[in-house]
């Protein structure tokens, strides 16, 4: 989500040793609840305000496919939150990065089959080289990994929010990268998860496009970003959501070199 660097540039900077500066998603609020509070990498090391409205945690290290080196003291931290929460949002959500980096990327699915586990995959055979079929694949791998690998314990339990920027690699394809999307849906929803969105209107057209209507991703919730002050977040709330029948769950703003976000219900 909206940093004040770049995430994926702060990730080398971090693993140089070196101090680093930014916020990540963060933070969300109703005006009588108070805010929320939204962390990842980029927090490492700070002490956070405790009892929060609300938390979400960020589970990856900037890029879909590594972890959050303090996922583990920050979600010991999200356990402060008020309870139960302040707002309609969960006690506790997390926050996964999300990508198409296609056959260039460090690891690119072969089959419609991922650890153990052979997927039905609505755009055919991975094996055959289907672009979509293969982006679908790594969606569910990316979301496998992140529900199984990264140390989160009963994922089902939570709201799992894609975080879908353009400082992530895509494709130029948009029905590709809305393949990623839906494996990853599919793969959470498998487990008894719930899925939102995460964008603002611009990178989300850019990235995925139209939704068709049929579409998995039609309907969950949208968190928007964008906003410069709280009133503009809270006007937010009355945009259009991300997909069809999505309605806007929470709008992002930007104060005090922290990201708030109002809960619009």
């Amino acid at each position: 989500m909206p940093n004040s660097f770049p995430r994926i540039l702060l990730a080398f900077v971090m693993t140089l040793g070196l101090v680093m500066l930014g916020g990540s998603p963060a933070l969300a609020a109703t005006a009588s609840s108070g805010p929320g509070l939204d962390v990842s990498w980029p927090q490492c090391g700070q002490t956070l305000p405790k009892q929060p409205a609300f938390a979400i945690v960020g589970v990856n290290y900037g890029l879909a496919n590594n972890t959050n080196p303090c996922l583990a003291n920050q979600l010991a931290w999200a356990k402060t939150a008020l309870s139960p929460a302040a707002t309609a949002q969960p006690r506790v959500a997390l926050y996964v990065n999300t990508a198409n980096p296609g056959r260039q990327g460090s690891w690119w699915p072969k089959s419609n089959t991922y650890d153990g586990v052979k997927v039905t995959n609505p755009y055919g055979s991975c094996a055959a080289g289907t672009f979509k079929a293969c982006s679908y694949m790594y969606g569910w791998a990316k979301a496998s990994d992140d529900a199984k690998r990264r140390g989160v314990s009963n994922p089902q339990s939570y709201l799992w929010w894609l975080d879908v920027e353009t400082e992530n690699t895509w494709q130029s394809d948009k029905a590709a990268n809305v393949a990623v999307l839906e494996g990853m849906t599919a793969y959470f929803k498998r487990i008894g998860a719930r899925v939102g969105l995460y964008s603002t209107s611009y990178q989300w057209g850019r990235i995925a496009g139209t939704v068709k209507s049929t579409s998995p991703l039609a309907g969950l919730p949208s968190w928007l970003a964008g906003a410069g002050s709280a009133a503009g977040a809270k006007a937010n709330c009355a945009l259009p959501g991300l997909t069809p029948r999505s309605r806007v769950a929470m709008t992002q703003y930007i104060s005090r070199g922290l990201d708030y976000n109002y809960s619009c219900s």
